[in-house]
């Protein structure tokens, strides 16, 4: 048992399958749980992806929870096209996994997070690769929590490059930018955007190290992402390969070594025009006590080196 807890919060399409087995793998921490979120899909196959990624993983004590359908702002939610383009239609690079021989379980996502801050205080990571809806609900609804929680790092926003949903505005973002600005400005996180992610890149040489396993696992995972390589060959040709956006992100949790961070006071814009563009906030651009450090370069090998340690180590053994 690890002392550092973490609890995911996914729209789990592609690479937040990467990033569950990366917290699965990860000695240094415990994946308890994994609230389910929209955007790559909806959250009811976001949460059954969850539930496939685990058991094909040998992961079948990590409790998994609904969590919102929809934005703050509107009342229901329309998945992209691109969704579907980048991720399959199912999410999971259209690979057929085995249906789940478990549900989902039946309490409350929001309260569940709260009450695990409450157990575990600064030994807790939360590590939202989806919308902030989920985490922006708990705050309201708690919001001592943000002073008690150890660790938020998020997978979303984008301040030294552009973003890839609008000139400036990532995906995760885009989805919900106010409850994205809540927590901006009253969560201490790590934003680990498309600034650091889009440098983090896997290619057939590392699938193909998956295939040879010839283990359920590793198999299943080169065909996902090996869909998502190529999806990418088609939206970001120049790049040679597919980012590792959300495991990424949780790679930093557990190590903040592969990154090196920039202080900020940062709020999300909401305004028609550049909706959804992470930046600092001038009403508190002199105030020393920041409460964001944003990813602005990346330690590429060394995380890359830990991720195939982690997955490969992992895929052999189921």
């Amino acid at each position: 048992m690890a002392q550092k807890k973490m609890i995911l919060d996914l729209d789990t399409g592609i690479d937040d399958a990467m990033a569950i087995a990366y917290a699965v793998a990860d000695p240094d921490v415990d994946l308890i749980g994994i609230i389910g979120s929209y955007g790559n899909v909806y959250v009811e196959d976001g949460v059954q992806n969850s539930l496939k990624i685990l058991e094909l993983l040998g992961a079948t004590d990590v409790p998994v929870y609904q969590g919102l359908s929809h934005s703050s702002e509107s009342d229901h939610f329309d998945r992209m096209p691109v969704s579907a383009q980048i991720h399959g239609e199912n999410g999971i690079g259209d690979v057929q996994l085995p249906d789940p021989k478990r549900q989902p379980e039946t309490g409350d996502a929001i309260d569940f997070f709260i009450d695990a801050v409450k157990k575990y205080g600064k030994d807790l990571i939360l590590v939202p690769t989806g919308p902030l809806t989920n985490l922006d609900a708990a705050i309201q609804k708690a919001p001592e929590i943000t002073k008690e929680i150890g660790n938020i790092t998020i997978m979303g926003g984008a301040v030294t490059v552009p973003g890839n949903v609008t000139n400036v505005a990532e995906a995760n973002i885009q989805q919900d930018a106010t409850a994205a600005d809540h927590v901006f400005r009253k969560a201490p996180l790590t934003q680990v955007g498309l600034d650091v992610t889009l440098r983090t890149l896997l290619t057939y040489k590392e699938t193909q190290q998956w295939r040879d396993l010839h283990t359920k696992s590793g198999e299943a995972f080169a065909d996902i992402v090996d869909y998502y390589i190529k999806a990418y060959e088609v939206t970001s040709p120049d790049l040679h390969g597919c980012a590792l956006h959300d495991p990424f992100a949780v790679g930093v949790a557990i190590n903040p070594d592969f990154v090196q961070t920039i202080g900020l006071n940062m709020y999300v814009t909401t305004d028609e025009k550049y909706y959804g563009r992470t930046t600092g906030d001038p009403a508190r651009l002199d105030d020393p006590n920041t409460n964001v450090k944003v990813a602005v370069n990346a330690d590429v090998d060394a995380y890359l080196k830990a991720f195939m340690e982690h997955l490969t180590g992992l895929f052999s053994k189921h």
